[in-house]
């Protein structure tokens, strides 16, 4: 049956048609949606893992015994996942192994611009890079396929553009794949040193063989056009090469790692201009021009951001064709926090107290915007924590007095619970407060350890954050309600003074969250106004400045009422108190 698919989607229906058994991920954009469809399978076991190295040792004890097992994650959470990968290409695989890693070149929600692609060759595996959903199906496939013949995992490329366009799919039946029998095997499984050295024999003579088959696989095609020009490239960046340049030879590599020698060279002699268009680094390009195979690349397209049709054409002079505009400028909408979110008035008291804010990642890294102003850094997931202890080790003195550091509840859990650990175990004295606002809400209200729901939204064992900073070592656990300013203020200043660890927990839950009924909307007495811009300072998208007064949007107000605690002269009221 024919339909159109998310590219996400369709890496889905790729796992439940290639009879996939086992799925772990942790959500990261643009990843996430591929275990959201994959759990509306009910012949798929599927859940979140706390972080992306857990989710890669489930998948890959999923694969030991003997079941097609598959992980997904954005490219900076195969950083967390790579001491688990590189190792898994030692062990090789039981059933067929499958990492999905999406890119975000143009960084659209990330906070680097990595190349996976690099992994691949670091860690000796396979990588397959598809360029549309048919693709991302046929691909899974072939990459279960290629997992099994050749005992090694296999790495599936994504990218923003290919996980979240659309394109006609065509679907099939799912192949039940019985899991294989396991055979107690240490030499191949007990990576210690004396049985790893045997197994890296393994892996390079894998290496050897699958480079072998780069240069025949259906994986890798050439297109002939117009032989004047021909380009080498794969993923997203044939599509535009494609739209660009439709006359043109391409060779289009869906196996981007090992990459063929003879037949790239092969199609360079038949060409007489070869460029080659990837994203961010020349990885092809380097390939290329180490086998003594003469093309441009980076030189024209560059290192930064996404490629597109227009960038393509215009590098090598194409006409590029006209663009339409609106006819009026139409407003700049930066990124803010939603109306109503729990986490700002956090912030403003955190700005309002001058301190050092050492920030993580999560929907709450907006705090460091105007008018908030109040986050300092933000590194890594859980960097908030560890990084916090480091400022103050190195500062010194009262630095842990006018310091803190702020977490998700799901950050918390993915990696911010080992921090605090260290901070309790060296006697540091930092506090750090973890922001529980019952999801994980920047990728998009997903589950986690804290909320008390599998991904399935099975009810499961709730995890307490105050115990596990209890057993951390910590002896100060406070909780209070972020939009009770006043309290919250008093709280964060006894806890800076104290003289040990302590740890704050804000716990409100996301406004956007269906379970929260919102209060209706409030309004500002014109007549009470002082035009002080006190409500202003919170940097709520439903308050502004219209002709010089203050209004509230009643169609974006969730009732909060935040503002009306800061106004000091009584003027934000409910809305028939406002028009009496």
């Amino acid at each position: 049956m024919k339909q159109l698919m998310l590219g996400n989607q369709a890496v889905a229906r790729g796992l439940f048609e290639a009879g996939c058994r086992v799925v772990s991920s942790y959500p990261g954009t643009p990843s996430t949606e591929i275990t959201e469809y994959v759990s509306l399978y009910n012949e798929i076991y599927a859940e979140w893992a706390p972080n992306e190295k857990v989710a890669c040792e489930v998948a890959l004890g999923a694969s030991i015994g003997g079941a097609r097992s598959f992980c997904a994650m954005k490219h900076v959470g195969l950083n967390v996942a790579a001491d688990p990968l590189f190792t898994a290409s030692y062990t090789g695989v039981g059933g067929g192994f499958i990492l999905c890693v999406a890119d975000d070149q143009g960084m659209h929600s990330s906070q680097n611009e990595q190349d996976s692609r690099h992994y691949a060759v670091a860690s000796k595996l396979p990588m397959l890079e598809p360029a549309d959903s048919q693709e991302c199906i046929d691909f899974v496939k072939a990459a279960y396929d290629l997992s099994e013949e050749y005992d090694t995992p296999v790495i599936l490329r994504t990218c923003t553009r290919v996980a979240h366009s659309q394109s006609i799919v065509e679907t099939g039946e799912r192949a039940e794949v019985p899991v294989r029998p396991y055979v107690k095997d240490p030499k191949k499984y007990v990576m210690m040193p004396g049985n790893a050295i045997g197994r890296h024999v393994v892996v390079e003579e894998r290496m050897r063989r699958l480079a072998a088959l780069a240069e025949t696989t259906g994986l890798n095609r050439i297109e002939y056009g117009d032989k004047k020009i021909g380009f080498v490239t794969a993923g997203i960046c044939y599509q535009y090469v494609k739209e660009a340049f439709p006359q043109a030879s391409v060779l289009k590599l869906g196996m981007v790692n090992p990459l063929p020698v003879d037949l790239i060279r092969q199609f360079a002699s038949q060409v007489d201009t070869l460029y080659v268009v990837e994203e961010l680094d020349p990885v092809i390009e380097t390939h290329c021009k180490a086998n003594g195979i003469q093309t441009e690349g980076k030189s024209l397209f560059g290192l930064l951001g996404e490629l597109s049709q227009r960038k393509v054409a215009a590098a090598l002079g194409q006409p590029v064709p006209e663009s339409f505009g609106f006819g009026e400028t139409i407003p700049v909408r930066p990124p803010v926090l939603c109306p109503g979110c729990p986490h700002r008035g956090l912030f403003y008291t955190l700005n309002k107290l001058k301190v050092m804010v050492s920030g993580d990642i999560g929907c709450y890294t907006l705090g460091a915007l105007p008018p908030l102003n109040a986050v300092d850094t933000t590194i890594c997931m859980g960097a908030s924590v560890s990084g916090l202890h480091g400022f103050n080790l190195a500062r010194g003195g009262d630095s842990a007095r006018k310091s803190v550091a702020v977490i998700g509840d799901s950050t918390f859990m993915h990696s911010g619970i080992t921090g605090l650990i260290d901070i309790t175990y060296n006697r540091g004295n930092s506090t750090v407060i973890v922001l529980d606002n019952s999801i994980t809400g920047m990728t998009g209200h997903q589950q986690n350890p804290t909320t008390g729901l599998t991904l399935k939204n099975q009810p499961t064992p709730q995890v307490s954050i105050e115990k596990i900073c209890e057993a951390a070592g910590v002896r100060r656990v406070r909780v209070v309600d972020p939009n009770e300013l006043k309290e919250l203020e008093a709280v964060i200043r006894e806890e800076l003074e104290a003289d040990e660890p302590s740890v704050i927990i804000t716990r409100r839950p996301c406004a956007l969250l269906k379970c929260v009924k919102h209060k209706p909307a409030l309004a500002v007495n014109q007549e009470k106004c002082k035009s002080c811009k006190m409500c202003m300072k919170i940097g709520c998208p439903a308050i502004s400045i219209v002709g010089g007064r203050i209004v509230i949007d009643d169609t974006l107000c969730v009732g909060c009422d935040l503002c009306k605690k800061m106004c000091g002269f009584g003027a934000i009221q409910s809305a028939e108190e406002a028009a009496k």
